[in-house]
């Protein structure tokens, strides 16, 4: 990402609506398909550590690695997640051993223009253990690329009907794949592709006053209160898989 984006997300992440969301989304897959619980839980992709340190307060026994291609991202969350393993690397050629983690995790690092989803996907399956868990979250549809898909170097957004197949090559079984921040599309629309049209326009990454913020996280808790219940969203800004490293 741009320099300044690492910045905002390091600032932001503990308390912005949309980082609170994903965080509580990931911990409650994980909840459900835990993988194989005695061993590591890795965070490919795990920028300035917000989400490793949601998962070392959900998970505090189970040992957690972190890796990023960017020093100075690596430095930060170890600032943040003292306990964890911090490793610099690609998500594309992980420097780890094969099959040494009971569950991984990787939040919007395959949409990246430097990233080689196949290569990544073949890495992931790799260092993951058979019948370990594998949580991705990804940039949803297409037609929603903005100017904040250019500031964060997205090169991709993503289908169910894209990604399941791409997931199902590189040796994983789909356990679920549902769209999320449903509810707040309309406004993820009319902020992106209205408001914010233009190439110079910054991305999302920015907190708002709070009152909002705390009204746009209780939108994303009833809409994952729906999601439990069974409700499935034909759309949202973001896509949510879980999937297992078949035997």
């Amino acid at each position: 990402m741009e320099p300044q984006e690492y910045d905002l997300m390091d600032r932001v992440e503990g308390e912005m609506w949309w980082y609170r969301a994903l965080h509580a989304r990931v911990v409650s897959c994980l909840d459900r398909f835990p993988g194989l619980v005695e061993r590591p839980l890795l965070d490919a992709g795990c920028g300035t550590g917000g989400l490793l340190a949601r998962l070392a307060v959900a998970f505090p026994t189970r040992e957690l690695v972190g890796v990023d291609v960017a020093p100075e991202a690596v430095r930060r969350a170890q600032r943040k997640v003292p306990r964890a393993r911090l490793i610099v690397g690609s998500v594309s050629a992980l420097p780890l051993a094969p099959g040494f983690f009971g569950a991984i995790v990787s939040c919007d690092v395959l949409c990246h223009r430097l990233v080689d989803e196949h290569a990544a996907l073949a890495e992931l399956h790799r260092v993951l253990a058979p019948g370990g868990t594998l949580v991705l979250n990804l940039p949803a549809h297409e037609w929603l690329r903005s100017a904040h898909d250019e500031r964060v170097h997205n090169a991709r957004r993503y289908s169910r009907r894209s990604l399941r197949p791409l997931l199902e090559q590189a040796g994983f079984m789909v356990r679920d794949m549902r769209h999320w921040n449903a509810l707040l599309l309309p406004l993820m629309v009319l902020k992106r592709k209205v408001l914010a049209r233009g190439k110079g326009a910054c991305s999302d990454v920015a907190l708002m006053p709070p009152p909002i913020e705390e009204m746009l996280h209780a939108i994303t808790r009833v809409e994952a209160a729906l999601a439990g219940a069974g409700v499935r969203f034909p759309a949202g800004g973001s896509l949510l898989v879980v999937a297992e490293r078949s035997p």
